[in-house]
């Protein structure tokens, strides 16, 4: 296996496991054992866990910076677009029912912890905030994008947060249905600036 192959699927375990135990649990062993790979070979590419997590975060901000790329091509209707962000809920409802949200609990996870990159993975939910904002603004809301878009945010976290203490598909369909439907509402009853 090639350095870079061997990193990226280093970094890929290192993402999933952080997701499902969580950074502080998840060992240098567990990940070099889901990868196949000796310790040595591990420390080779990382020398410590920080530089991974640091890896981790960098890979999901692309895989996300990606997603909302694809969107952006994908739909000119920026509705439609602001939707498809709030159907996250429903298209990893399984995951998100089993480990919580994979931005939400690392960036909680990391804030208990004071850790030093509680900021860069913060960047995580900035990024979804200012593209919320940038839909919004495509839609003439420009006084009021950034208060709608924090909003969708936050209820989006509230309803995985409570996905996963709940256990409950049906909530999950209910709260994106309500989401959809205030999103409708706000952007029929306030006239854009």
């Amino acid at each position: 296996m090639k350095a870079d192959e061997t990193r990226r699927k280093i970094v890929a375990a290192a993402d999933q496991l952080f997701y499902e135990q969580g950074f502080e649990k998840a060992s240098f062993a567990d990940i070099a054992r889901v990868v196949e790979i000796s310790r040595g070979n591990f420390y080779y590419h990382f020398k410590t866990k920080d530089a991974l997590l640091g890896a981790v975060i960098e890979h999901r901000l692309d895989e996300r910076r990606a997603m909302l790329s694809r969107w952006q091509q994908q739909e000119a209707d920026p509705v439609i677009r602001i939707k498809n962000f709030i159907n996250i809920l429903i298209a990893n409802q399984t995951q998100i029912m089993a480990f919580g949200c994979p931005v939400g609990s690392l960036c909680s996870e990391l804030a208990k912890l004071d850790h030093t990159l509680r900021t860069e993975a913060a960047q995580l939910f900035t990024l979804f905030a200012e593209w919320l904002e940038d839909q919004l603004v495509q839609l003439g809301y420009h006084d009021q994008a950034s208060d709608i878009a924090m909003h969708l945010l936050m209820r989006s976290q509230g309803v995985a947060s409570l996905a996963n203490v709940f256990q409950d598909a049906d909530f999950v369909r209910r709260e994106v249905e309500a989401m959809t439907q205030w999103l409708e509402d706000q952007l029929s009853t306030k006239h854009p600036n």
